[in-house]
């Protein structure tokens, strides 16, 4: 792993910033459980449960790698609206759009993604490297699955 200061405050930041946005997208992921109504109402009220369980899963892992190699994640909602990229529900939204918002978050997400995992590699830091490479996976399913609703 890199000793470059600037690179190991880039890969912090980096890391720190996909723990608010999937803290964020849980959030954001309940209040859709919740408010879900509609034709689609099953399907989605379980499929909403299980990515929030599974962003509860990434924020756990995401901010262990940070501390792991020296960092600090933010742990306040403070921290969290101003560090991610995501923006909160606002509420009222159709199932549609509750699905959409996803498919742009998730897109969001997946760019990042891509850059942290570039970041990793050129810092050395192959594990949080790894660690990008699989949650941009499953990301990217996502994407296809939702957009594939929408059509």
């Amino acid at each position: 792993m890199s000793t470059d200061l600037k690179t190991q405050t880039e890969l912090h930041a980096t890391l720190n910033r996909q723990t608010a946005n999937w803290t964020l997208l849980g959030i954001k992921l309940h209040h859709y459980h919740w408010f879900v109504t509609g034709t689609d109402f099953f399907t989605l009220h379980s499929q909403f449960e299980e990515y929030y369980d599974e962003a509860a899963e990434y924020v756990d892992t995401v901010a262990e790698r940070l501390l792991a190699i020296g960092g600090k994640p933010a742990s306040t909602m403070k921290e969290y609206l101003a560090l991610s990229s995501l923006q909160e529900a606002t509420g009222g939204e159709s199932a549609k759009e509750m699905v959409a918002t996803l498919v742009k978050d998730y897109t969001i997400l997946a760019q990042e993604l891509s850059a942290g995992i570039t970041l990793a590699e050129e810092s050395g830091d192959q594990p949080t490297g790894d660690l990008f490479i699989g949650i941009r996976t499953s990301v990217e399913k996502h994407i296809w699955m939702l957009n594939a609703y929408l059509a």
